[in-house]
């Protein structure tokens, strides 16, 4: 079988460490070391295999990366990559479109499940995955249409250093990152990412801060053990925007870019995580290798907030609605894989064994508003810059005094989760041109709800076979030709597990059936494109309308293509960038689904002047899409431009500016639906500092 390095890696480590082209690195094969890859590797099938190798496509952002384009949220990572654009997540949490599927639970830390909805911090990031197409096989359910998973930087042994980031953009925002490793002893090191963030954005009453802690600590327990030990704290506060009405003919209304329609002090969200992850690692042979990794999540968030839901062009008035929510939710995960190499004869095999156990405890609680005035949970205000509306105190439309009390309870379960899960993996070399890829996964997903509201509770089981097949054909090693195809579900709990009430206790899981095609090629030393043609197929048993007692399957689809060109033309010329074509129908109406825009363009350009002087320059467009399902709502498309410039002081301190929006285009996003489409921050600029000592 062809030399395929496979080092161990903990399941905090499932994709981690392989970026797809950094734009200073050439793709030359390394050893591997510690928990760091080469760039031409990726662990994207849980074993380092090479990017060129594995039957999907991935993209991969770098920490360098992150801060080469002044990057500062999980949104700013998609709007450049190719297959995947943003949801407007309530304006309160990530929420990101993969392939035309959104999720705002495919989220993942060292390869641990992250599905508490919040806005998740890049300060500790080593750099961040995006796959795309159902991964039920390394991820279990969910994964419909994709998953982005976080790699966190970790303690290195005989290393000191201490680097820092400090922040400042044009609204008055501003940041401070520390990073710091030391040596402990030979065989232990410590390392200490630490962020605290003022946010502050165009719109009016915005604000927020967020702090991050995360030490992390590596033992060499042996020269083939090693053990990591991790805490992380997070402590999240910020107003909830969610964005502006569209008009009669389906658009944003322009004219009201910059009201704002919500509390001044009721529109906040606020969390409190602490987040503990343990993996160890051992290496009984060079071919048999295994780990096992722990992770305890507790989150607590709350968020509250008024929105949109109708507005009259007319008469300039806009109904209102809102709700206060809180999630309470502690997850343990616990995991462990064997990987071997070997062969049978002429025919190579690295398998992978694993299992995992999670056990998810979660109290949602929600309570809609109450308006005395309406004695409803909507109430009409004018469309007016504020809206006359602070502390749940106001003037209706209809010049009363109105006040509001959330006290509509729409919501109060508790939820009990257990998950098993059993998966097998065989990447088998027939020759050196020719790979299969054939393996399976069992979850048995058991969860129990409580509803407080009747005093009832429900039960549901699931024991689903997810399957993945793969088959990946090598004209030259520098050009890789595959098809794959796969599976994922989803229970009829949802991504939140929130309720299995009515006929979700009756119904099997959405499935999702992924085929996909595509040719990888590397040009040259640090220059690789990349190339897909792809189906999602969703497959959703409901109630039938005309007989209660059968279900019909409601199929929907998206198909597309994307290409990726990631890695340097020149010494000085380095490039990332991506096309992606989006089609979607739903056989029940026959309308597109919401979210998927026809086409979606990024590139990004890094220029080196000099030896300390060099310039970028970025181009993001989206297309239009529809904003909800009934294709009623429009979100336009829109181009934006972006720009950077850097100055090396020295080789330990560098100055950038980075520009976005340099064209001062008013432009919207995202949505989450009708009436609440997000307005784009106009020019502004973000100046960095970047250091180590």
């Amino acid at each position: 079988m062809k030399k395929t390095q496979v080092a161990i890696f903990t399941t905090a480590m499932l994709l981690s460490n392989a970026p797809f082209a950094q734009a200073e690195s050439n793709l030359e094969e390394v050893t591997v070391e510690g928990q760091y890859l080469s760039s031409s590797e990726a662990n994207s099938i849980k074993t380092p295999t090479p990017i060129i190798d594995v039957p999907q496509s991935l993209s991969i952002y770098t920490a360098d990366q992150i801060t080469e384009q002044g990057i500062t949220s999980i949104g700013d990572i998609v709007d450049y990559t190719a297959g995947v654009n943003t949801s407007q997540g309530e304006g309160h949490r990530d929420a990101v479109v993969f392939r035309g599927v959104r999720s705002t639970a495919d989220f993942y830390i060292d390869g641990n499940r992250d599905d508490v909805q919040y806005y998740r911090g890049l300060y500790n990031v080593e750099q961040v995955e995006i796959l795309r197409g159902p991964n039920a096989l390394l991820f279990g359910r969910g994964g419909t249409g994709g998953i982005l998973n976080r790699v966190s930087k970790k303690a290195t042994i005989d290393e000191q250093f201490t680097g820092y980031k400090s922040t400042l953009n044009t609204f008055g925002g501003f940041g401070l990152e520390l990073d710091h490793n030391f040596s402990s002893s030979d065989t232990s090191a410590v390392r200490i990412n630490a962020v605290y963030e003022s946010l502050e954005n165009h719109r009016d009453f915005f604000d927020g801060d967020r702090i991050g802690f995360n030490p992390t600590v590596r033992f060499e327990l042996s020269s083939s053990t090693t053990l990591d030990l991790s805490y992380e704290y997070a402590d999240h506060e910020r107003f909830i925007d969610r964005g502006i009405p569209t008009g009669p003919d389906g658009r944003p209304v322009e004219a009201l870019e910059d009201v704002v329609f919500g509390d001044e002090d009721q529109n906040v969200t606020a969390l409190e995580a602490h987040l503990f992850r343990a993996a160890l690692q051992h290496d009984f042979s060079d071919s048999l290798k295994a780990n096992i990794s722990a992770f305890y999540g507790d989150y607590d968030k709350t968020y509250q907030n008024y929105f949109a839901t109708a507005y009259d062009i007319a008469t300039n008035i806009v109904q209102l609605d809102g709700y206060i929510d809180q999630t309470d939710r502690q997850n343990v995960i616990l995991s462990g894989n064997l990987v071997s190499e070997f062969e049978t004869g002429r025919i190579g095999h690295t398998v992978i064994f694993g299992a995992e156990y999670i056990d998810t405890s979660s109290d949602q609680f929600r309570l809609n508003t109450f308006f005395d005035t309406s004695a409803d949970d909507r109430e009409t205000f004018f469309a007016t810059r504020p809206i006359n509306l602070r502390g749940g105190v106001g003037v209706n439309a209809a010049g009363q005094v109105t006040t509001n009390r959330f006290s509509d309870l729409n919501d109060d379960t508790r939820v009990n989760l257990d998950v098993t899960s059993l998966y097998i993996q065989d990447q088998i070399e027939i020759s050196e041109q020719l790979d299969i890829l054939i393996g399976a996964r069992f979850d048995s997903f058991d969860i129990d709800v409580f509803n407080a509201e009747n005093g009832e509770t429900r039960t549901r089981k699931d024991d689903e076979v997810s399957p993945r097949f793969g088959v990946i054909y090598k004209p030259k090693e520098t050009i890789s030709i595959y098809g794959s195809y796969s599976e994922s579900f989803l229970p009829r709990s949802g991504e939140q597990f929130a309720n299995i009430n009515g006929d979700n206790n009756r119904l099997d899981p959405n499935v999702f059936e992924n085929i996909e095609f595509g040719v990888k090629w590397d040009f040259s030393q640090g220059l690789s494109l990349t190339a897909a043609v792809f189906e999602n197929e969703q497959n959703s048993p409901q109630v039938s309308d005309a007989d209660a007692s059968r279900f019909d399957i409601i199929q929907s689809e998206v198909s597309g293509f994307e290409v990726q060109l990631n890695g340097q033309f020149t010494d000085s010329w380095s490039v990332i960038a991506s096309y992606t074509n989006l089609d979607g129908e739903t056989n029940a109406s026959g309308n597109v689904p919401r979210e998927i825009p026809e086409n979606m363009f990024s590139m990004w350009n890094t220029f080196r002047a000099t030896d300390s002087i060099g310039f970028g320059l970025g181009v993001t467009h989206q297309g239009e899409s529809f904003i909800n399902n009934s294709n009623s709502a429009t979100l336009p498309s829109y181009t934006r431009v972006d720009a950077s410039v850097y100055y090396d002081v020295s080789d330990k301190l560098r100055v950038q500016v980075n520009i976005e929006n340099l064209t001062d285009e008013l432009y919207f996003p995202n949505s989450h639906s009708t009436h609440q489409a997000t307005v784009g921050a106009p020019i502004n600029a973000l100046l960095t500092l970047t250091g180590k000592f």
